[in-house]
């Protein structure tokens, strides 16, 4: 298994795999184990049917029982239009196939719609943990707005039997207020039903383009991880760092913008990927909450990014990988091959903690 992510890897190999962390020591990250849930939920205030379901979704799939977790997301038909998401591949129009190619491709859990799993709820939802993403920002509104709205209730994902509710909170945008109200309310209520929740943390603002693209920034994508983790989320879903220094663009030119500290940089964080993911997971109450970081779009090389993602994320400490347009714009076969090379990497022993 480790020849197949070094070949993958390639010059980058020593890279990733031999890195050592001088920054966060890994010592002081909560890293995924069999015994997680017990270990990292045991002594909070979820109930006992929050913990159940949690367990559900930690021991589904290829990866149950390890920590760690593979999810498949297909809410991109509303986030980025049906016909540019499912023309690749025009089978996941179809409800159905998007659930078979989470089971067939051994994931933890499948997310998406209120309508995708409603859709499907009675001949799927007790096969493999539902996580319903209820909001989203529809596309359709001329000229294009960007604001996560709900779309239903959980109570509907509680009918339906799912393990977990979703949703996007667009920190750092004029709307971010109103849907961080939204969303403490509906976690709330959903680990009153019993269900876990999953919050995708992204930042959205166009100020945020100045030099660089710090929508990726791991100073900023940290910060809105941990606004996260204050809001009740049991698993934080990040996009990866890509760089850093998001605040100290921002407070440039005489701009008054949040609070830092140089040993953000300095000291908590370097400019490798594994260092920044860290500082990402650290932010997670140091791994006590979970971080999946997603897979990005398809591209031309897509089982090498999958890999090198899943490498940094399992050796940054994180708990796993969320990636779907990977996976589903392509045949189901292929899809498959994807989410299990994905999971290769989890299971392999030797990719360990930095």
């Amino acid at each position: 298994m480790i020849d197949r992510i070094t070949q993958a890897l390639g010059d980058t190999a020593a890279y990733y795999l031999q890195h050592t962390s001088t920054t966060i020591p890994s010592s002081m990250i909560h890293v995924p184990s069999s015994n997680s849930v017990a270990t990292l939920f045991g002594g909070s205030d979820r109930n006992n049917r929050v913990l159940r379901n949690l367990e559900w979704i930690h021991n589904t799939g290829r990866l149950a029982g390890t920590g760690y977790v593979s999810i498949l997301p297909v809410d991109q038909g509303i986030e980025h239009s049906a016909g540019a998401s499912f023309a690749k591949n025009p089978a996941y129009f179809d409800p159905a196939n998007i659930v078979e190619l989470a089971i067939d491709g051994g994931c933890n859990a499948v997310a998406s719609t209120f309508g995708v799993l409603g859709n499907v709820a009675r001949r799927y939802a007790h096969k493999i943990p539902f996580v319903v993403k209820i909001n989203h920002n529809e596309l359709l509104t001329y000229p294009n707005t960007f604001d996560q709205i709900l779309f239903g209730t959980v109570e509907q994902a509680a009918d339906m039997g799912a393990a977990a509710v979703g949703a996007t909170i667009y920190f750092g945008s004029n709307e971010s207020a109103r849907q961080i109200v939204e969303i403490a309310q509906a976690f709330a209520r959903a680990h009153e039903l019993g269900m876990a929740t999953i919050l995708w943390c992204y930042i959205r603002n166009n100020a945020f383009k100045a030099d660089n693209d710090y929508h990726v920034a791991a100073d900023l994508t940290g910060q809105a991880n941990h606004l996260g983790v204050t809001l009740g989320a049991d698993i934080i879903k990040q996009k990866l760092p890509e760089n850093n220094g998001g605040f100290k663009a921002l407070n440039m030119g005489g701009s008054s913008y949040g609070k830092l500290d140089e040993r953000m940089y300095t000291e908590l964080s370097s400019n490798h990927p594994i260092d920044l993911c860290r500082y990402q997971v650290a932010n997670c109450y140091m791994g006590r909450i979970g971080l999946i970081n997603s897979g990005g779009p398809s591209g031309t090389n897509d089982m090498a990014e999958a890999i090198t993602t899943a490498v940094i994320n399992k050796r940054a400490g994180g708990m796993g990988l969320i990636s779907g347009r990977k996976a589903f714009q392509r045949p189901m076969k292929e899809g498959v091959e994807l989410l299990h090379t994905i999971q290769d990497v989890y299971l392999c022993r030797d990719v360990t903690i930095a």
